[in-house]
């Protein structure tokens, strides 16, 4: 069963009446769900709806132009991306540049083969599943984020460290053939996901403002393989879907540690994934620089020289070297975040206790 079939809505804009018919006609035999404006006017007030994800535009109409329509339609993307495919007599490359730099995605030319249309829409359906699928990515994440009381940002924060810490390592020959585009896209999606376990875990020990006792810490370690498990699941059961995958492994190993002391399985050196590794700096830098119920926030110099006494012990020591040439863009995203801080998250944490010196072998440091 195709489940995109009558879920859907596409809006066609074309003022003359015979091919909006024509077009209403060949899309409703589809399956699609399809609404018809005269203008480019009564297109936008239906686009403003949130509605209509699809919008298939004759160019040349009066009052307001498809080319128009495009460029108010790309004014309000930030509520949602709307797919924009342009239908004209007109394909010559001139034409054609015109549409697309107004934020067209696609042209068809008139007259269309139906199949081929058909082809083109299912186009910007999977870019539009993409989109949803990183919003419910981040949700989740944020879901999972708010019982912690965090500072704001930590979940923007993680997959900017994580990004950037990608993007340095692959320039380096030896990670050259592991990291790639899709890679440090997909790490940037799915780092955000690193501590969803968290849900599993009672607020009496997830919130407690102290040092856990060993008994509460090891309540606590349970959540990397608590949200371990949940993806792997759900990877097994996708596996074509390379952001589970991804997903599983940060989830179960960001508390893995480069000499094998860390946790749930005490995995050592390479046999940690690739981007636990990453995102395991991420988190901890993320954790020593900012406030938490049980800690204040350490200035970046301590928390790097933190870091730097954890390379070949927690962290491997390749990612510390990127780390210590990004310093200055680290810096950057915490203070661009700082900024954006809640205030009322800032009320609540305030006049904390200081963490201890020593933390990168602090079982504190592993509560991130």
């Amino acid at each position: 069963m195709n489940y995109s079939v009558g879920l859907t809505s596409i809006l066609v804009v074309d003022d003359d009446p015979i091919a909006a018919e024509a077009l209403r006609y060949t899309l409703t035999t589809f399956g699609y769900d399809v609404t018809v404006a005269g203008d480019g006017i009564e297109a936008l007030a239906h686009v403003r709806t949130g509605k209509f994800r699809i919008v298939i535009s004759d160019v040349e109409m009066p009052e307001m132009s498809g080319i128009d329509l495009c460029r108010e339609v790309r004014k309000r993307d930030a509520c949602g991306y709307t797919y924009m495919i342009l239908l004209t007599g007109r394909c010559d490359t001139d034409s054609v540049v015109v549409g697309l730099n107004a934020g067209a995605d696609d042209y068809i030319a008139k007259p269309f083969h139906p199949s081929e249309l058909q082809m083109r829409i299912r186009t910007g359906e999977r870019l539009l599943a993409l989109e949803s699928r990183d919003l419910m990515i981040f949700a989740l994440a944020k879901l999972a984020d708010r019982r912690d009381h965090e500072t704001g940002g930590h979940l923007e924060r993680i997959r900017e460290y994580s990004r950037l810490l990608s993007l340095e390592l692959a320039t380096d020959p030896e990670f050259s053939e592991e990291i790639d585009e899709v890679f440090i896209q997909l790490i940037y999606d799915t780092s955000p996901l690193h501590d969803i376990g968290k849900v599993g875990i009672p607020d009496r020990i997830l919130l407690k403002p102290g040092r856990l006792t060993e008994d509460e810490f090891a309540i606590m370690a349970e959540h990397a393989q608590i949200g371990g498990d949940t993806l792997k699941a759900v990877a097994e059961a996708y596996p074509k879907a390379a952001f589970l995958q991804m997903a599983h492994q940060i989830t179960i190993s960001h508390h893995e540690r480069w000499d094998g002391s860390g946790y749930p399985n005490g995995l050592a050196g390479r046999q940690i994934p690739l981007p636990g590794r990453i995102v395991a700096m991420a988190d901890v830098y993320d954790a020593l620089t900012s406030q938490r119920v049980y800690k204040s926030a350490y200035p970046h110099h301590v928390a790097s020289k933190i870091i730097q006494e954890g390379s070949g012990s927690h962290f491997e020591p390749r990612i510390v070297e990127a780390f210590l040439t990004l310093e200055d863009e680290f810096l950057a995203v915490k203070e661009h975040y700082d900024q954006r801080r809640n205030k009322a998250s800032d009320q609540f944490l305030t006049q904390l206790p200081p963490l201890t010196i020593g933390a990168a072998n602090s079982p504190e440091m592993d509560r991130t």
